[in-house]
């Protein structure tokens, strides 16, 4: 009996290990994501940390201890590959299978806020996928606090450890004996995770002990989850404040210009409203989806013909120089007009032409957009505050709209690209400005031509 203890405690201290192992998981695929070297640093030792204990604590054969490690590490990937989309009902379907071996429960629910979205295991006691919440698991969406229940006991219940659980008083149970815990993210509870047994001496320390680090697993990773989607909301928030910029100004100056033509030369003035249409639609259209670098150039000339009829053809010229393959690379909508029509509208000088000069080329595995113009430029300090614009100490009046633009193409740059991604700025006064783009590891792979190929160019 001894022995047979002993083992349960080691294999409920691994399965403790196991929860927490899946924790730092999320943490360190949330530092890897969103670029946080301290996150990632720390949930990197803790994970070795975890796995060397596992290792070092079960009295086991090596082949024993490395089905252990295995067996963390696969459960781990796998519920954070479930969870990827949040709670919804095939991945928590998903989880609750795969987690039913990993508890000794004979059976597993998750619910959110409102219905039961998952249920494995023997029978249902009452609990159907799709069924409202019960009154138990509503009180732990209220509290926010882990419940423990028994059929001898259905009016009452044991909130966090034996505690009393006046939420749930007078509610029937129809389940045997479980524990509830609530799914939390940003303090917020969003669901639960429930945990149902055959008899009451099932449920001890350790069993609670799993079911509060499972919590606290599917917790954080549903916690990267809106991380993530607030972040692309952000995003998306941030195009339509792009596209927002070609009202009214930039629509009005349009329309003054293609009347004026309409009297000196119509077939111009028709050629105008052709590409200003399609310029204006492709610029309401949605654009949640990455497009090639070659639509983006082609809007950025759409942009700078009607720019040309208003300031006259020989103010602005235009040059590009596209590395072979790099026109197919997916971008974000709006990351290179953005920056020529600041160049028109804050480098134009009162005289002469501008030059805009657009430079596509690869960096080793990093791809190089760069935006140079021999206008007006700036100082060393302005240009080093233009990505702070916005913020307290951001630059005001014309350079602040100019900021405003870069600060957005560099924060959708560094989200699409991560780490290492963004936009560097090269200004001096009267001699110019350089805008680069770097996106990491989008550089188009360039096969070597076969030998056919080199007899077919000679």
């Amino acid at each position: 009996m001894a022995g047979t203890g002993e083992g349960r405690l080691a294999k409920g201290f691994l399965v403790l290990l196991s929860m927490l192992a899946l924790s730092l998981l999320g943490i360190l695929s949330w530092g890897l994501i969103r670029g946080n070297l301290a996150a990632t640093t720390v949930a990197g030792v803790g994970i070795a940390t975890v796995i060397t204990m596992a290792s070092s604590t079960l009295l086991a054969s090596d082949d024993q201890r490395s089905q252990s490690t295995e067996r963390i590490l696969r459960v781990a990937s796998a519920t954070q590959y479930h969870m990827r989309g949040g709670l919804t009902a095939e991945g928590c379907r998903s989880v609750c299978q795969l987690l039913l071996s990993e508890t000794g429960a004979v059976a597993i629910a998750m619910t959110d806020t409102r219905v039961t979205l998952a249920y494995v295991g023997e029978g249902s006691y009452g609990t159907e996928e799709g069924s409202p919440t019960s009154g138990l698991t509503r009180g732990v969406l209220r509290s926010g606090r882990v419940q423990t229940f028994s059929r001898l006991r259905e009016d009452h219940g044991r909130q966090d450890d034996h505690a009393s659980a006046n939420s749930s008083r007078g509610t029937p149970n129809p389940h045997p004996v479980g524990i509830i815990v609530p799914l939390t993210v940003s303090e917020r509870t969003v669901g639960t995770i429930e945990l149902y047994y055959r008899v009451g001496g099932e449920i001890n320390r350790t069993q609670l002990a799993i079911a509060r680090g499972l919590a606290e697993l599917l917790s954080s990773q549903l916690s990267v989850n809106e991380l993530d989607r607030q972040a692309e909301m952000t995003a998306r928030a941030e195009v339509k404040a792009l596209q927002a910029q070609i009202n009214p100004h930039f629509l009005f100056n349009t329309l003054n210009t293609i009347a004026a033509f309409t009297r000196i030369d119509p077939t111009r003035a028709r050629d105008l409203l052709r590409e200003f249409s399609v310029f204006y639609r492709r610029t309401l259209e949605g654009t949640e989806a990455p497009i090639p670098l070659s639509a983006e150039l082609e809007q950025t000339r759409r942009y700078l013909t009607i720019e040309r009829a208003r300031f006259g053809d020989d103010r602005i010229i235009l040059t590009e120089d596209v590395e072979g393959g790099c026109g197919e690379v997916k971008v974000p909508a709006f990351i290179v007009q953005p920056i020529v029509e600041n160049a028109v509208r804050h480098a134009m000088r009162e005289e002469g032409p501008l030059h805009i000069d657009v430079q596509v080329a690869t960096d080793g595995d990093d791809l190089l957009v760069a935006v140079a113009d021999d206008g007006v430029g700036m100082d060393e300090e302005v240009a080093e505050r233009l990505l702070g614009a916005g913020s307290p100490g951001g630059p005001s009046s014309a350079s602040q709209g100019t900021g405003i633009a870069l600060r957005n193409v560099a924060d959708r740059i560094e989200l699409f690209y991560g780490e290492g991604s963004g936009v560097e700025i090269m200004s001096k006064a009267d001699a110019g400005t350089c805008v680069t783009l770097r996106l990491v590891g989008v550089a188009p792979v360039v096969l070597p031509r076969t030998s056919d190929e080199w007899d077919e160019q000679g």
